[in-house]
């Protein structure tokens, strides 16, 4: 029996490509509550972040982690973990939240997606190499697919506001921090103490700027409903299930299965919320889409060489 036939191969793919939906869902069910409930986006990041932190490091306990007291021995790794909450897990979040309020799940989510280009561009700086040709064509594919996506291609006006698309550029290069920052401190400790401590501190320190009592908006059952999948599946399931397909299929195929995640965002909004999004969209969300693949076949390639 091959490798690609293994049930437990089978299993871990379904369990990136389900990790991948339940993200993109997330990001709609975000949308419905700013939209349709009146809640604040910043309100929203602060509860997600405290409530899955706890929830994970309490799982993490329960799992008898050592990591989640041996992180806090090193004073080095420590600081790495506090800069990684604030600048990694609080930006990646409110931007993307802010982004989706601006404009839409499917775009903002989209928008985010051209993020792996700046950890290129790091990696190309940091090691001083110029780009390969498949990162250069991967540059121009999500340029191309930005553009079509923002203006439909016009020259002369955007379809989404500048500052949906400021917002969405942020988010794109908070999520390139985030993949890349705490590399070191995985190799180190656990995933689930070092997302979970980051969450939680994020969260703690975010209550200063937005505060968790101060609840907005209209709570009825939808609210409920949309509030508990955005904090159990959105965050905790989906955190949990990509965490185990990497240690069965590794790290570049778990993500190029998340590279569906733009486009579940899309159909979701769409079918559910009756976004509009026209052919250019589509077309913008494609180009996008084939850079991450291109990115992650590559990054594949490389790691296969060495």
């Amino acid at each position: 029996m091959t490798a690609l036939a293994h049930p437990k191969t089978f299993s871990a793919l379904a369990m990136a490509l389900s990790a991948a939906i339940f993200w993109g869902v997330s990001g709609t069910c975000a949308q419905f509550l700013f939209e349709q409930k009146g809640i604040d986006p910043a309100w929203l990041v602060g509860c997600r972040l405290l409530i899955a932190g706890i929830l994970l490091i309490l799982f993490s306990i329960a799992k008898r982690d050592p990591d989640v007291v041996r992180i806090w021995k090193n004073r080095k790794d420590l600081i790495q973990l506090l800069i990684f909450s604030i600048l990694g897990m609080v930006a990646v979040q409110f931007t993307y939240f802010y982004s989706i309020n601006l404009s839409n799940a499917a775009t903002a989510t989209v928008l985010q997606y051209i993020g792996p280009l700046f950890v290129v561009a790091f990696y190309a700086i940091k090691h001083r190499r110029w780009p390969l040709v498949l990162e250069y064509a991967s540059l121009g594919l999500a340029l191309s697919g930005t553009f079509l996506l923002v203006t439909h291609g016009s020259f002369e006006e955007l379809v989404i506001s500048q500052q949906a698309l400021l917002w969405g550029i942020l988010s794109a290069i908070s999520l390139a921090f985030y993949t890349i920052h705490p590399v070191q401190l995985l190799k180190k400790y656990s995933p689930g103490s070092v997302t979970g401590w980051a969450m939680l501190i994020g969260g703690l320190a975010f209550s200063f700027y937005s505060k968790p009592l101060q609840i907005s908006g209209t709570w009825d059952m939808e609210t409920w409903l949309a509030f508990a999948y955005i904090i159990l599946i959105g965050s905790i399931l989906a955190f949990y299930i990509f965490l185990t397909s990497i240690t069965i299929i590794g790290a570049t195929t778990a993500s190029l299965m998340c590279s569906v995640e733009p486009l579940a965002a899309a159909l979701v909004a769409v079918f559910w919320l009756g976004v509009s999004f026209q052919a250019m969209d589509w077309l913008g969300t494609l180009f996008i889409l084939i850079t991450i693949i291109l990115l992650t076949l590559g990054t594949k390639k490389k790691k296969s060489l060495l």
